[in-house]
């Protein structure tokens, strides 16, 4: 606790120097080593929390370290020859896996970056990115074309579908970033944006889009789910939630006949939806 304590007032007076940091060694070291601890997972920009109503408590310091990594670093040319170019922060190089990581990043473009904590049992299919500040949890598929946005947070067993978008939150630094909590069924071509957080065991039909916006139909308690200006918006615990939509009740948008998407919980998660996320196991 002591070196985290030491780590934050560190991060906090280099992040508070603006442009003066830039260039000082001292900075970057403290820079470094929070992107190391954050590969670790023993440093989250989100961690759990039973002590808060949200369950989560968000480190906005961890969040300016990882501003202060972008401040810090130079454009830079890096990659594996031809085949593989880019250039990016120094800071933030892409990261790269051994066996001994237990993680299996499938060939064909997928793109980890530093700064990002990938768990052993983690598949990643190409193409898909992990931005710095994430954290994806053991036994989580990570699919194709599917992105987890910087500090996203991903639990155990979690399957991010082909081309499910995860948002990521740097700024604010004290907004909730995306928290797809343990076993979640994440569809494809889903978007989950905006500080939302997804209870255990949830399962998103695929196409389904939520954001702090979003008013969500819960159809099996009566109840509309909404973000608050202290709580971001709530999936509960094991809800289906499927694509739905609500007709425009005033002006042009009734006179058309008109609708706007509505996301809906048609159902609990049973032993049939159990059944249907089988083939997942099969697959890792």
């Amino acid at each position: 606790m002591i070196v985290k304590d030491t780590l934050e007032k560190r991060i906090e007076h280099w992040f508070e120097q603006g442009a003066a940091a830039v260039g000082n060694k001292d900075a970057e070291a403290a820079f470094l080593e929070l992107r190391a601890a954050l590969e670790a997972g023993t440093l989250r920009s989100a961690e759990p929390d039973a002590s808060l109503p949200l369950g989560w408590r968000v480190n906005a310091w961890v969040k300016r370290g990882i501003l202060l990594g972008f401040r810090l670093g130079q454009m830079t040319e890096m990659g594996c020859g031809e085949s593989l170019s880019f250039v990016d922060k120094a800071t933030y190089p892409a990261r790269r896996f051994t066996v001994a990581d237990g993680v299996r990043v499938v060939p064909g473009g997928s793109s980890v970056r530093a700064g990002s904590y990938v768990s052993k049992g983690v598949v990643v299919m190409p193409p898909a990115y992990i931005n710095v500040g994430a954290y994806v949890n053991e036994g989580t598929m990570v699919d194709s074309h599917a992105l987890v946005g910087s500090c996203a947070q991903i639990g155990k067993r979690v399957h991010l579908s082909a081309a499910a978008q995860v948002g990521g939150v740097l700024e604010p630094v004290n907004a909730s970033p995306v928290i797809i909590e343990d076993e979640c069924l994440i569809g494809g071509n889903t978007g989950v944006y905006e500080g939302t957080v997804v209870r255990k065991r949830a399962v998103l039909a695929a196409g389904t889009v939520l954001t702090r916006g979003t008013p969500v139909y819960d159809l099996v308690r009566g109840e509309v789910y909404k973000a608050t200006a202290e709580m971001p918006l709530i999936i509960p615990e094991g809800a289906v939630v499927v694509p739905g939509s609500r007709s425009v009740s005033k002006g042009k948008g009734q006179e058309w006949g008109l609708s706007v998407a509505a996301p809906v919980i048609v159902k609990y998660r049973d032993d049939k939806t159990e059944l249907s996320s089988a083939l997942e196991d099969i697959l890792r």
